[in-house]
């Protein structure tokens, strides 16, 4: 049997349950072939930040997949769920949500007709609603690079790349590290979508080249378009980042993160700043 992460409560399949007490299979399709998908979002006063993005994400990644979850397990039923053990765990202020969905039980010809899913969640420190005051430093990993593909862009339970990079970062003494693409282009980085400025140009990697399609990267494109700012969603290089007079990371959890170095390279953060004010503060009012 899995035992999931320890804290007081997680939900499993809807119910709630102690978090010691185990509820996966050894022969879960997510254990053992990383056959599902995730969703990490963030709680504030008992609201998911950017929920319609977030379901509209789930929905269709599991749709691609064609993992069928019972037709009553619906967006609104589903954040009941999180609404309740949010409160069960005491911290439906301000929390971390993990949504995890797998095919089920059995091997890679059989079984798979009856999907699980898992919601834990976490408490957050109030840091998570502030724009980092000390820029981070991050690298490019070296070793793997992601395949430009259908799946690229899903939040899959399959996530090696990603760990393999955080393992190099933790290593190198590093705050984050960007994955390239099969064309040696820059992807993402392990938890998080990148942004580069230019010349008061914002761009962005395509999501052709790669990089998974991240909520917070959505809403960011969307809103700057309404102000007549423009993103370019485009294939970003080695050399592009060296260029770039800002780099800024966006996932669901932190909003938005400044870049201050990559290598030898150190950047600015005038418009990151003014981005977050505007577009991600005000999330959270």
């Amino acid at each position: 049997m899995i035992y999931l992460n320890r804290m007081n409560y997680t939900c499993f399949n809807g119910k709630i349950l102690p978090s010691d007490q185990p509820v996966l299979h050894a022969s879960n399709r997510g254990y053992r072939y990383g056959d599902g998908l995730f969703e990490t979002m963030k709680i504030l006063r008992d609201k998911i930040i950017l929920e319609d993005l977030h379901f509209k994400r789930f929905y269709s990644g599991l749709q691609f997949l064609k993992i069928g979850l019972p037709s009553t397990v619906t967006a609104d039923r589903l954040m009941d769920e999180i609404k309740t053990l949010c409160g069960k765990n005491k911290c439906g202020e301000l929390a971390r949500v993990r949504l995890s969905v797998s095919r089920g039980d059995g091997g890679l010809y059989e079984g798979g007709t009856k999907p699980d899913y898992v919601i834990e969640c976490w408490p957050l420190d109030v840091s998570a609603n502030m724009l980092n005051e000390n820029g981070l430093v991050v690298d490019i990993f070296p070793d793997s690079r992601k395949s430009i593909d259908k799946f690229s862009g899903l939040k899959s339970a399959s996530f090696q790349p990603y760990v393999m990079a955080a393992l190099f970062a933790k290593e190198q003494k590093l705050n984050d590290c960007l994955l390239l693409n099969s064309a040696d282009r820059i992807a993402d980085s392990t938890i998080a979508n990148l942004f580069l400025v230019m010349d008061g140009r914002i761009s962005t990697p395509a999501l052709s080249e790669g990089c998974v399609a991240g909520v917070m990267r959505d809403h960011l494109i969307t809103a700057l378009g309404r102000e007549g700012q423009l993103v370019s969603e485009t294939a970003i290089s080695g050399d592009d980042l060296t260029a770039a007079d800002e780099v800024f990371l966006t996932n669901a959890i932190k909003g938005i993160r400044w870049v201050r170095q990559c290598r030898k390279k150190s950047y600015t953060n005038q418009l990151t700043v003014k981005i977050y004010d505007q577009f991600v503060k005000t999330l959270l009012i």
